[in-house]
């Protein structure tokens, strides 16, 4: 049986109090039959939550200890204080610009599913590892070695880092390899529990190619930048999710 679609918003470091009328927006077309987030500023967690009671909103990050001297950084406690159900773990811009190891992603992924919230956790390639022809072994290698103990709570979203945001994306037969192979890591790693870990497209997903991903095996829904920012670029995909 398939896996419920979930399409999820990564707004980045992008908004403020005026732009939560484009997550209201969002909220009230995201319909019935797929699973809709916004994974918003820390600024504009409590805000939307409170605006949108029942809407999943989340965190795009969160700290591996529950507190301490941590300046700047939220912990799961915090992220549910506000009002988050879920969070993003491991995003390639986390990798790259704060040099977060597989280790310490895997840390914050048992944290943050520890304190009840979901947890959406990313890896991908660069371009460099692609042309070399070792993305599906970097990658399955990155996932096993950054996955939590367990699976409940757990989606996986595999984001090309030189798809993000280029409009680049890779083809249906790259797309569905690297998913399938993610997918059997899953299983390998976490038994019949690794079947149900939905496991997410993201790299320059929009309303034009969004059907074409969401038909692909293992592609469970899309992790969505740019395009989530506005209602008018980010309910069409939820509606292509939606009528797969």
């Amino acid at each position: 049986m398939a896996n419920r679609k979930l399409v999820a918003g990564n707004w980045k470091m992008n908004g403020i109090a005026d732009d939560l009328a484009e997550a209201r927006a969002i909220a009230a077309g995201a319909g019935e039959g797929v699973d809709v987030a916004l994974c918003l500023p820390a600024t504009l967690i409590e805000r939307a939550s409170r605006a949108l009671p029942g809407f999943a909103i989340g965190g795009q990050d969160v700290h591996a200890v529950a507190s301490g001297a941590h300046t700047g950084d939220p912990s799961a406690a915090m992220l549910r204080d506000a009002g988050a159900s879920l969070t993003i773990v491991g995003h390639s811009e986390r990798r790259a610009d704060h040099h977060e190891s597989d280790a310490v992603v895997r840390a914050k992924a048992e944290a943050g599913l520890a304190a009840g919230l979901e947890v959406i956790l990313c890896v991908g390639e660069s371009l460099a590892v692609r042309e070399a022809g070792e993305a599906i072994a970097t990658v399955a290698a990155q996932l096993a070695d950054s996955l939590p103990g367990a699976a409940a709570g757990l989606t996986v979203a595999y984001e090309p880092i030189w798809a993000i945001g280029t409009g680049k994306v890779p083809s249906v037969d790259d797309i569905a390899a690297m998913h399938a192979a993610l997918r059997a890591r899953l299983v390998e790693s976490l038994g019949e529990a690794g079947a149900g870990v939905r496991i997410l497209y993201g790299g320059s997903v929009k309303a034009s190619n969004a059907a074409e991903i969401f038909a692909i095996a293992d592609v469970d829904g899309a992790l969505v930048g740019g395009a989530s920012l506005t209602a008018s670029d980010f309910l069409p995909i939820v509606d292509a999710a939606r009528s797969h």
